[in-house]
């Protein structure tokens, strides 16, 4: 069994296209989708679309919660740009694509052999928002964990890639597709690295690996983009993008 695992597209097609390629030959099984698909990029329609039509079990995160419940905003970001972006994004989408986010579950569950099993969520098992990092504190991971049992759990929301054991458990993040964050916690807006993120878990044998995988992106691609859409902040998603050169 190979599962890959996608997250945080952000309304970015051009990333999107670029990891989908990749897994076309990976010859996996199943896609499974980890959340957050359109808010805050130039493609939210496309993306929205795209996703749809793999036909792929979705998570629900947090940015698609906030689309079918713009009042609850608030509780995770009082900002203006914040709120107009969200709001963009839901005037562009079709009523078709609000039905899409409604079939959103909070976990999805797969067994990947009679020994071992996968667990996905967004931040963590029991919230969208919930912030798993490769320092956070053993205790912390305790309690956002707890309940539920998985041989490999994976999650998104941070926008970076991690992999970490917990007491037996695989834990990973597969980072993200669309907005590949440089560092966890910054000050001013986060940099994006110069590729798209995702992974694929395998259980060959009942041995399990989990390969968290870096796709190459045009950023020349990503500005035009930008360019050709209208969505809020354009300028900043543009400037944020580093080069493959920045990271020499």
């Amino acid at each position: 069994m190979r599962v890959a695992l996608i997250s945080d597209i952000h309304g970015n097609m051009v990333s999107l296209e670029a990891v989908l390629a990749d897994i076309e030959q990976q010859n996996v099984d199943q896609i499974i989708c980890l959340g957050d698909i359109a808010t805050l990029g130039p493609n939210p329609v496309a993306v929205m679309e795209c996703i749809r039509e793999l036909e792929c079990p979705c998570v629900m995160g947090n940015h698609d919660l906030f689309l079918l419940k713009p009042e609850i905003l608030h509780e995770y970001m009082d900002a203006p740009w914040f709120a107009d972006s969200i709001a963009w994004c839901a005037k562009q989408l079709k009523p078709i694509d609000f039905e899409f986010l409604q079939t959103f579950q909070p976990t999805i569950s797969l067994p990947l052999s009679d020994e071992h099993s996968l667990l996905c969520f967004h931040g963590s098992p029991k919230s969208n928002t919930d912030i798993i990092l490769a320092m956070t504190p053993p205790t912390t991971v305790d309690e956002l964990l707890s309940g539920y049992k998985a041989t490999v759990m994976a999650g998104g929301h941070t926008h970076m890639q991690m992999m970490r054991q917990h007491k037996g458990i695989m834990l990973i993040n597969v980072g993200s597709v669309g907005m590949p964050f440089e560092q966890a916690l910054f000050v001013h807006a986060p940099r994006y690295l110069p590729w798209a993120e995702y992974a694929i878990v395998t259980d060959n044998n009942h041995v399990v690996s989990v390969d968290l995988r870096r796709v190459p992106v045009c950023i020349d691609q990503l500005i035009n983009a930008a360019n050709q859409s209208r969505f809020p902040d354009a300028h900043v998603w543009m400037k944020n993008w580093m080069l493959p050169g920045d990271l020499l």
